[in-house]
């Protein structure tokens, strides 16, 4: 079976399986390298997500608050006006961050218009994002195939155990996420928005926080096709045959659009932060999105789509 971008497809479960682990294997070494190459690029330097807490660096200055601790008050600054101030510091603790790629056959997809595959993409960024987190301190897992780890190796050992891992389809499973932790999931989230929000709500309601990465290809976003075109689904095999695939442009685009904003809008509803990302820019656009949401520096997300 051949699906729309001509990829032989062996549809027995067995001989699927076979060939989905050989193609991962085979492109996950490529996209650590990527993924390196990118994180240097992109985080030169940084040290850390900056919150208030226990640390030795300074954070701000805020109105003293009866009942804390006079050793805290900084009497120089308060001499300057009318009102005490205290120093906070800087929260030094590692956080627990989560990050999950959707790895189903629809990610394969790549068509003549984007730069690389969906799954490749998807790979760069969770491995970058992986590398720079570990640099930082944090502590790196992956729902069901790496228990979260603080270690300079990180990325490499996430590497490791995704070549390994039976990692697929769907949303992960999050039983295993205990407190305020930070989980990013990348993939390119084509069910209907009500079905991922029914389940993404209830992590928002643990407390969770959470930024959702959309990778798409261009002609999926733009659908580029005329003349008798077939489509084939390579989650399901079912086929389409458009004789004049132009007529549906303009209805499939809408459709798509609006997708793509019920999704959005029921996510930041819920506090969580939602960046399209197409294959043909640059990995390291919808990298720093998500790198300056994790470090809580929102406002200068501008790059890698609606935020």
């Amino acid at each position: 079976m051949v699906n729309a971008v001509g990829h032989i497809v062996d549809r027995t479960p067995s001989g699927e399986l076979l060939s989905r682990a050989q193609s991962r294997a085979a492109l996950v070494p490529d996209c650590m390298v990527e993924a390196r190459r990118i994180a240097n690029t992109v985080i030169s330097g940084w040290h850390g997500r900056r919150r208030r807490g226990i640390g030795e660096n300074f954070w701000q200055f805020r109105p003293y608050s009866d009942g804390e601790s006079l050793s805290r008050i900084d009497w120089r600054r308060s001499a300057r006006d009318d009102h005490t101030y205290v120093r906070d510091r800087e929260w030094e603790a590692a956080h627990t961050i989560w990050l999950w790629a959707d790895l189903s056959p629809s990610m394969m997809y790549k068509s003549r218009f984007g730069a690389v595959s969906k799954e490749s993409r998807a790979l760069v960024l969770m491995l970058a994002l992986a590398e720079i987190l570990a640099r930082s301190g944090e502590r790196i897992g992956c729902p069901g195939v790496m228990e979260p780890v603080s270690a300079r190796n990180a990325a490499e050992r996430l590497a490791t155990a995704l070549i390994h891992s039976n990692l697929s389809s769907g949303l992960p499973e999050t039983g295993m996420i205990r407190g305020w932790s930070d989980l990013v999931l990348i993939g390119d989230f084509l069910d209907p928005a009500p079905a991922i929000m029914e389940r993404l709500g209830p992590l928002g309601r643990r407390g969770l926080r959470g930024h959702v990465v959309e990778v798409a290809d261009p002609a999926e976003e733009t659908f580029p096709y005329a003349g008798r075109t077939e489509f084939t689904d390579p989650e399901t095999g079912e086929k389409l045959t458009a004789g004049r695939a132009e007529i549906l442009a303009d209805d499939y685009r809408r459709a798509y659009l609006a997708r793509r904003d019920s999704l959005g809008q029921g996510l930041r509803h819920m506090g969580w932060t939602f960046i399209p990302h197409r294959t043909d820019h640059l990995a390291s656009e919808a990298l720093v999105a998500v790198h300056m949401h994790l470090s809580g520096m929102p406002g200068r997300a501008t790059h890698g789509g609606q935020l």
